[in-house]
């Protein structure tokens, strides 16, 4: 089965793409490569490409039902779409969105380097301008497609980044596409997953241990939104044996 992969900026799609190419065999298209295709076939470059695109959205559109033909004619290649949008275009897919806390996406973004045209004057001017960026993206998916990119029901799996390495956080989501296709063949539709790091939720933890059989707790922790992450409504003593455990992640619903 096909994987879409999207989630916040800062959340570190593009190392762990990296790493699926490199250590899972998993064949990488990013929105990018897609367009290089596009405009390959154009016979025209990838600025011009980006300067079509800007100014006018069919273009977009063109990205999206390429994205969608490639996912079509190769079945069965172990293909992973790096896009924004390749959920709701690629018509059959484990859809997984990687969540990270703004406070660490900020830092990250700020000590990358990200080019000239994506720099920051301090961590607090990242994440002011992370949080007009989604604010900014969450409109104009709305505007185009009708979409609400934000919403957890979209996904099979959302994916806590933030107290995470990119090589664990590549090896469970592995681990869950294939727990996922296996519950399919066997004819259950598996419920949406949020897997959330209990550090991220406010309890004091050691360092996790990947090596666990198990690497969250059966249980389900219920959380609310808050201003710039999520808060534990129910469930706070589970957050804690997990963190007592050793297990980098709890279940949770919103």
């Amino acid at each position: 089965m096909h994987i879409t992969l999207t989630g916040n900026l800062g959340s570190g799609k593009s190392t762990i793409c990296r790493i699926l190419e490199k250590d899972f065999g998993r064949e990488i298209y990013s929105t990018g490569k897609v367009q290089r295709s596009i405009a390959e076939e154009m016979g025209i470059s990838v600025l011009e490409m980006n300067q079509l695109m800007c100014s006018d959205h069919k273009y977009d559109h063109l990205i999206d039902d390429t994205t969608a033909k490639i996912s079509r004619e190769n079945p069965n290649k172990p293909i992973v779409f790096d896009s924004r949008l390749a959920w709701n275009f690629v018509e059959k897919s484990f859809k997984v969105f990687l969540s990270v806390s703004l406070s660490v996406a900020a830092e990250r973004v700020y000590n990358d380097n990200r080019g000239e045209v994506e720099k920051y004057a301090s961590v607090e001017d990242a994440k002011a301008q992370l949080k007009l960026r989604a604010e900014t993206e969450t409109i104009r998916y709305r505007d185009i497609y009708g979409l609400d990119y934000f919403n957890f029901n979209n996904y099979n799996l959302i994916l806590d980044s933030t107290w995470c390495t990119p090589e664990c956080l590549a090896s469970l989501l592995i681990r869950e596409a294939e727990e996922y296709e296996r519950k399919l063949d066997a004819g259950e539709l598996p419920p949406a997953k949020i897997l959330i790091s209990p550090k991220r939720l406010g309890a004091e933890t050691g360092m996790p241990d990947f090596k666990l059989e198990k690497l969250y707790p059966q249980e389900i922790v219920t959380l609310v939104r808050t201003e710039d992450d999520f808060a534990v409504k129910e469930g706070m003593e589970i957050v804690k044996a997990a963190a007592r455990a050793g297990m980098p992640f709890v279940q949770a619903k919103l």
